[in-house]
């Protein structure tokens, strides 16, 4: 049977494609989707939820996710901790225990072993701590100089919380912006262990399984969570963005309620950056209605590593599609989505 080819209009893949922000979706939207559209996959969600038939609806999560960062390890994580991390968040912000991931390895010959032992005890010990296991997976070896070293696909499964059935049209004019933590530790602790910026920080990433900040959330606010999203390529600005104009609401943040460490804010000045692009591994953003916020952030911050979770921002009805930040000093400014990729394979 003949395929219609689509109209995309880039003519090469670029690695701005790869960066989370408008040449992602451009390439998602106008060159994936339409040849694998369903409905389950237009959500474009972090995981995909599908109910179990005979089963009283159950729902499980799906997701999957590849992991090329460069160097494999920096301060306070490595590639096969990122590649447990990044998927089992997935899953917990959308709402699903996790319970099992397969992980997949590219490996370059020449490759030393112990730098492979290494990201394998890696991955395996951030999977104890998640509370899950790698329960299958392949490995494959491409020549010398067809690779960096490694690269790692993990794909997961999940339980769906039946209090929770989260999606952007969900989303209601007034409800509350939760942000779980400081921004911008991972993308500007990789660039700095790339040798990329002469600046003295201390900074680690802020690698972690959020499934724990988010049960607590759950119990405590149930059904009164709208919307997840772990804040990864692109950062909170591109999340945002994205729910924006998937509900067709407006995004107000206050911008100094955002929580961002000193050294970041420093270092997205030098290199003219803006913190809300920055891409995070341990941090997720809640939309929450207004009557169960207060208790959703008490809980986020009554848990290890929750304590510096803050009301960011609200939900509005007009300008719909946009992401408008508040200074300060009382000004305005629209926050659009990445464009280019300042910073490649940061995850």
């Amino acid at each position: 049977m003949e395929t219609t080819r689509v109209r995309f209009p880039d003519a090469s893949i670029e690695l701005a494609h790869g960066a989370g922000g408008k040449a992602s979706r451009r390439l998602i939207e106008g060159l994936m989707l339409p040849y694998l559209a369903n409905e389950v996959l237009a959500e474009l969600g972090d995981a995909a939820c599908v109910e179990l038939p005979g089963t009283g609806g159950l729902r499980l999560a799906l997701t999957a996710d590849s992991f090329v960062v460069k160097p494999l390890r920096f301060p306070g994580g490595s590639i096969g901790e990122l590649a447990i991390h990044g998927t089992v968040n997935d899953l917990a912000v959308s709402g699903a225990r996790p319970l099992a991931l397969v992980a997949t390895w590219i490996l370059e010959a020449g490759l030393p072993a112990e730098v492979l032992e290494q990201e394998v005890a890696a991955m395996a010990e951030a999977a104890r701590h998640a509370g899950v296991r790698v329960v299958g997976g392949d490995t494959k070896v491409v020549e010398h100089g067809k690779a960096d070293g490694l690269y790692v696909t993990t794909a997961g499964i999940g339980v769906v919380d039946p209090r929770v059935h989260l999606s952007a049209a969900s989303v209601r004019p007034g409800d509350q912006i939760l942000l779980s933590g400081p921004i911008g530790d991972h993308g500007i602790t990789v660039l700095l262990a790339r040798g990329e910026l002469d600046l003295e920080a201390d900074l680690t990433s802020d690698t972690r399984p959020v499934w724990p900040l988010v049960s607590a959330m759950i119990e405590a606010a149930g059904s009164g969570i709208r919307w997840m999203r772990d804040p990864t390529r692109g950062g909170v600005a591109t999340a945002l963005n994205e729910l924006a104009r998937q509900a067709r609401v407006a995004v107000l943040l206050d911008e100094e309620a955002i929580p961002v460490r000193p050294a970041v804010r420093g270092a997205c000045e030098i290199l003219g950056l803006d913190p809300l692009h920055i891409a995070n591994e341990g941090q997720f953003l809640a939309v929450v209605s207004p009557e169960h916020a207060e208790a959703a952030l008490e809980a986020l911050r009554g848990v290890p590593g929750g304590e510096e979770a803050a009301r960011i921002g609200e939900i509005g009805a007009e300008p719909a599609g946009v992401v408008l930040a508040r200074s300060s000093f009382g000004g305005t400014r629209v926050v659009d989505m990445l464009v280019g990729d300042p910073l490649p394979r940061i995850c």
